[in-house]
């Protein structure tokens, strides 16, 4: 199963405040055991809302609005992607996690990923092998 973690955003964080080494240090030791565990596909951490954009889509037409945006709440600061046994293993990974957001109470999230037989008789083996082209065989929707 794979979980996509994701880090909420910070005033700090959305104001473009850079970690400090200690947590840079920390958060590298804990990728390494990610890695080293075998579960961490992919992680990065995303740059403030100020510096990108949302789309909005209505009907044929498109929106676009510049950030920063404000809920920070609602925010995505960064994101791992775990290959797991279940959510709870994600839940037990994420327990050891630094505190992304020293001198914060950050939430993390953790959302399963769709797999590709997760959509049942709709996803036709056409659609698997285009799938499966375009992403590649590594990939599983």
């Amino acid at each position: 199963m794979r979980f996509m973690i994701i880090i909420k955003a910070s005033q700090d964080s959305e104001a473009g405040v850079m970690p400090s080494e200690e947590l840079l240090t920390a958060m590298g030791n804990y990728n390494e055991e990610l890695a080293k565990a075998g579960i961490l596909l992919a992680g990065e951490g995303l740059h403030p809302s100020s510096k990108g954009a949302r789309v909005r889509f209505s009907g044929d037409k498109r929106s676009v609005t510049d950030g920063p945006f404000a809920e920070t709440k609602e925010l995505i600061a960064g994101f791992w992607l775990w290959q797991v046994k279940s959510k709870e293993e994600a839940i037990e990974w994420v327990k050891r996690c630094p505190n992304p957001m020293p001198g914060t109470e950050p939430e993390i999230e953790i959302r399963q990923v769709f797999e590709m037989e997760d959509f049942g008789a709709e996803f036709t083996p056409e659609l698997r092998e285009q799938e499966e082209r375009v992403f590649g065989q590594g990939k599983k929707c």
